[in-house]
């Protein structure tokens, strides 16, 4: 294993071919970082509203919006890392990935280990960028404080302690707070194999994860349930 140079980095996977967004999100989770994956451009853009990356990881040959165009319409907007993938080696693709924006670029097929360190390179040369409109750094859940950027739950002075379970769902809800995220989707976030038991081991952390936010757990007022929705963080 290759001890990854931003052990919490985030990364977003973006492959129209299932098999390859589920081996590389594996091997990626395997290796140390947090990975998310979509399934064209515009479920990426929908990830990117909602959460902040610290690298994508984007398929050229995409059908409707390639990696390259959707690489240079985001280079509009935001500066995060992109390191584009592709089945096509030719020097005329390769720049032209680079003038839209990309940071580095790979070929398929290749090594597992070069990706991990053309992630890693590219993580240690480009310096994270603060979003200072990512809204508040710190969520209130009444008497409870939640740090996003830390990472770390607070009730008054006392640190409350979080298994590395619950701290990925807590991040997942602080991106999106307001928003019901379904079953599936929290599964997927936390890269995991998207069956029924999963699903029901989530159900099991949010019950766990209510013990540590709610005064009445049995009546939660901030990780509440929607109904036929999933899941929602309703902070004060």
């Amino acid at each position: 294993m290759i001890t990854p140079e931003a052990p919490e980095a985030h990364l977003l996977i973006v492959d129209d071919d299932e098999r390859i967004r589920g081996l590389l999100q594996k091997f990626l989770v395997r290796n140390g970082f947090w990975a998310t994956v979509a399934k064209d451009a515009a479920q990426a853009r929908r990830l990117l509203e909602g959460l902040e990356f610290d690298l994508i990881v984007l398929d050229v040959m995409m059908p409707g919006e390639t990696g390259i165009d959707l690489t240079r319409d985001l280079r509009a907007s935001i500066s995060t890392p992109i390191l584009l993938l592709t089945a096509k080696g030719e020097t005329s693709e390769k720049i032209a990935g680079l003038e839209a924006g990309a940071d580095d670029y790979l070929t398929k097929p290749f090594e597992p280990k070069e990706l991990l360190l053309r992630i890693n390179a590219i993580l240690r040369r480009i310096p994270k960028e603060p979003d200072i409109s990512a809204g508040p750094k710190v969520l209130h859940l009444g008497e409870v404080k939640y740090d996003i950027d830390k990472g770390e739950m607070w009730q008054g002075q006392n640190p409350v302690r979080l298994t590395a379970t619950e701290s990925a769902l807590m991040r997942i809800f602080a991106a999106k707070p307001g928003e019901a995220l379904s079953r599936m989707q929290l599964v997927e976030d936390l890269g995991r194999d998207g069956d029924q038991s999963q699903e029901r081991a989530v159900d099991v952390q949010i019950t766990r994860l209510r013990r540590k936010i709610e005064a009445d757990p049995k009546q939660p007022r901030y990780l509440q349930t929607v109904r036929g929705a999933g899941y929602m963080l309703a902070a004060d």
